[in-house]
């Protein structure tokens, strides 16, 4: 199982590197790919190493939260301001992508594993995976409303240097992600509430998507400044992993 949660990434990986090198709808289709993939990853790893009820947690926490608050989020506008998506990203349920929670789902189990690792008890551990976990969206939302894949309507005030987004929607996206975090944890019981060697593949995930991402924005995407908000906020999160890993 090891092996195949290291070809899964690796396959990923792969996914990623070609995404700024590709356009239109190949880079569309690359965008599903990766998420496809990086579900059955996390939700296998999930499977493999924690048993069925942490993957029923993650799951139902991420999957089936992530589109409860996307759908109602479509239809009111809250929690992260009026918004809408195109049609590039596939089928559709209740104005909401159906690759949008299973993003979230991909990205939710490394963050709250790395939280393992570097935080201790239960609402230490939250507060670095929520934080980190939000905080991946000041990439995420910058290079798919510059791809067009959704958009807000009024998306003032904005970050400095990154327009098209509310500020609203970030701080949207850490609440959900406490209460997802928090839903997790507590679903998951023991069987996700400590490290464990097999984690390994979930954490080079996590990394991999923070220095990814920071060089994609600023080098291939033309996103300096999501580059940088993403850097140094998903940092706090991210890097005391490696500091963690060295000793």
């Amino acid at each position: 199982m090891r092996t195949v949660s290291w070809t899964l990434l690796g396959a990923l990986i792969l996914a990623q590197i070609c995404y700024p090198l590709t356009g239109g709808g190949t880079r569309a289709a690359l965008t599903v790919a990766t998420v496809l993939i990086g579900v059955v990853l996390s939700v296998a790893h999930a499977w493999w190493f924690r048993g069925g009820r942490a993957a029923a947690a993650l799951v139902g926490a991420a999957m089936l939260g992530g589109f409860a608050v996307e759908a109602v989020g479509v239809a009111t506008g809250f929690p992260f301001g009026t918004y809408d998506y195109s049609g590039q990203l596939g089928p559709k349920v209740l104005g909401v992508p159906l690759i949008i929670p299973l993003a979230w789902t991909w990205m939710a189990w490394p963050a709250w594993l790395a939280a393992l690792r570097v935080a201790r008890g239960r609402v230490a551990r939250i507060a670095v995976a929520a934080g980190g976990l939000a905080a991946w969206d000041l990439f995420l939302d910058p290079q798919m409303v510059a791809e067009g894949y959704w958009r807000w309507h009024d998306p003032v005030p904005a970050l400095p240097g990154v327009p098209g987004i509310p500020v609203g929607n970030y701080l949207g996206w850490l609440g959900f992600a406490v209460l997802l975090m928090t839903v997790l944890s507590a679903a998951a019981g023991h069987s996700a509430s400590a490290p464990e060697p097999e984690d390994v593949p979930m954490l080079a995930l996590w990394l991999w998507t923070y220095f990814s991402s920071i060089l994609a924005h600023a080098v291939f995407l033309d996103l300096p400044a999501s580059a940088a908000w993403g850097g140094v906020l998903m940092g706090l999160a991210v890097l005391p992993l490696l500091k963690r890993r060295a000793t």
